[in-house]
């Protein structure tokens, strides 16, 4: 029995990608989730370039899961929760093309399941949600020093202020869907 053959894999952009990281990290099925970049025009490129805007890529999360454990739609109801899906090109303070929120779909059944979601949760925002659905062309992986930063910078102000808020939403109301508490 190969135990890859469960894993799905899901491209996110939902501002930071500290925060999506530091959340998928939390929910039980989740095996792995990089940090990087994608949609954009640029091969390879480096933070400073999508930064600028130039490179046209987002900041997006690259979640691999056992979908034998949780579902892609699991993945997505988790994604509105700990995202503003209204505000274009922002989250918060951070502001720009990069912080857009954006699902990226693998294939067609992922297509079908986004547009599902996307016109389920326009129900429960008064402002029209303002996420790309887009086919995924290519992640980069951003640079190593963005890997686990809220895992190894718990105590920064970013982390504190911006980051703690979504993680203690995502316990909130996913309470069930993630691991254990002695691993949070």
């Amino acid at each position: 029995m190969n135990p890859e053959a469960n894993l799905e894999t899901a491209i996110l952009g939902g501002g930071c990608f500290w925060c999506l990281e530091a959340a998928y990290q939390m929910v039980n099925g989740v095996v792995d989730v990089r940090s990087g970049y994608s949609g954009g025009d640029v091969t390879s490129p480096t933070y400073e370039q999508v930064c600028s805007g130039k490179a046209g890529h987002a900041e997006v999360v690259q979640i691999k899961f056992d979908s034998r454990i949780i579902s892609y739609e699991d993945i997505l109801d988790i994604f509105w929760v700990i995202h503003d899906p209204t505000t274009l090109n922002r989250q918060g303070n951070d502001v720009g093309t990069q912080y857009r929120s954006v699902i990226f779909y693998m294939n067609d059944i992922q297509k079908e399941v986004a547009k599902k979601s996307i016109k389920a949760v326009a129900k429960l925002w008064t402002d029209p949600i303002v996420t790309e659905l887009r086919l995924f062309q290519k992640f980069y992986p951003a640079e190593n020093y963005h890997k686990d930063y809220f895992t190894r910078n718990p105590e920064n102000a970013y982390c504190q202020l911006i980051i703690n808020p979504k993680l203690n939403k995502l316990r909130s109301k996913f309470r069930d869907k993630l691991i254990t508490p002695t691993k949070l």
